[in-house]
């Protein structure tokens, strides 16, 4: 017998304007051609153009980015906020700037934010925004044909969690941790403990995302998320019973792209469908 669908709930929203930064939460998200929008759009580099994350600099975390009255603001508790185009500027300079194995073509914020990121992490660095002549895929071992162009995440557009598998993990935990520390996209209920591994669609509407692989998980989840500072690693724990072989890492969430749906919302507190995998829904939301 054919697995039914479940129902299941939005319970947060996130981005992450600038890549390892602190999220924006959200009660509406609306899709675009590379995720979420806005997600991920900037990133931290250094002068030779490397990507920075808070595996190596956790005071990215203390990072606060906001957009008001078309501009990105990057607020720190020791400085004075930065402000840059939220669009960016034709006048910024271009250059490659790589992150992991992909080297893409990104603007250059300029001077003024150089010198605030360098004086908010003590080491040089550089701001850079994605734009349409930043052409980014997803490796297509994973997520086949389907084209899913993203800005600056690890990996793919979209990471979704579920809390009853959070819960089910500070249950093995000395001390509880929050679902920020995971830093996901959207956050489901209504699935059962890491059911969320078995699913191969959700439909919201008229959006439908497809569930790509589980995403490993790394030292960034042991960074407060509020402080920028060490407390609390789900690593161990993770590895008595998530270890992935195939992956060779732990995992916690699943890395999903939208196959449906590009200038829909999604909003907290929306219903929508979960197909588990092989079911006759699930099979006809693959990407021909």
């Amino acid at each position: 017998m054919e697995a039914p669908a479940l129902q299941v709930r939005i319970v947060s929203l996130h981005v992450y304007p600038v890549k390892s930064c602190h999220r924006i939460d959200l009660g509406t998200a609306r899709l675009g051609a590379r995720g979420l929008e806005g997600d991920r759009e900037w990133m931290v580099v250094t002068p030779e153009g490397r990507f920075l994350t808070q595996r190596s600099h956790p005071a990215l975390a203390r990072i606060r980015p906001a957009h008001e009255g078309g501009e990105l603001v990057l607020n720190h508790p020791d400085r004075a906020p930065l402000r840059v185009p939220a669009g960016g500027d034709a006048r910024w300079p271009r250059r490659r700037v790589r992150i992991w194995d992909d080297e893409v073509e990104a603007a250059v914020a300029g001077d003024a934010a150089a010198e605030w990121l360098g004086a908010a992490l003590g080491t040089p660095a550089l701001l850079v925004r994605a734009d349409a002549a930043t052409t980014r895929q997803p490796g297509g071992k994973w997520r086949g044909a389907h084209a899913a162009p993203v800005n600056f995440p690890d990996a793919y557009p979209l990471l979704i969690c579920s809390t009853t598998s959070l819960a089910d993990l500070n249950a093995r935990m000395d001390a509880p941790l929050p679902m920020t520390r995971f830093r996901p996209n959207l956050v489901l209920e209504g699935l059962a403990p890491w059911q969320e591994d078995a699913i191969e669609c959700l439909r919201f509407g008229a959006i439908e995302l497809r569930m790509v692989k589980p995403c490993t998980r790394c030292a960034t989840t042991t960074i407060d998320q509020e402080s920028g500072t060490a407390a609390g690693n789900p690593l161990p724990v993770l590895r008595e019973f998530r270890f992935d072989r195939e992956l060779r890492g732990v995992t916690f969430g699943q890395n999903a792209l939208a196959s449906a749906g590009s200038g829909a919302s999604l909003a907290v507190g929306q219903e929508g469908l979960a197909l588990p995998r092989g079911s006759a829904w699930g099979a006809a939301a693959q990407p021909d």
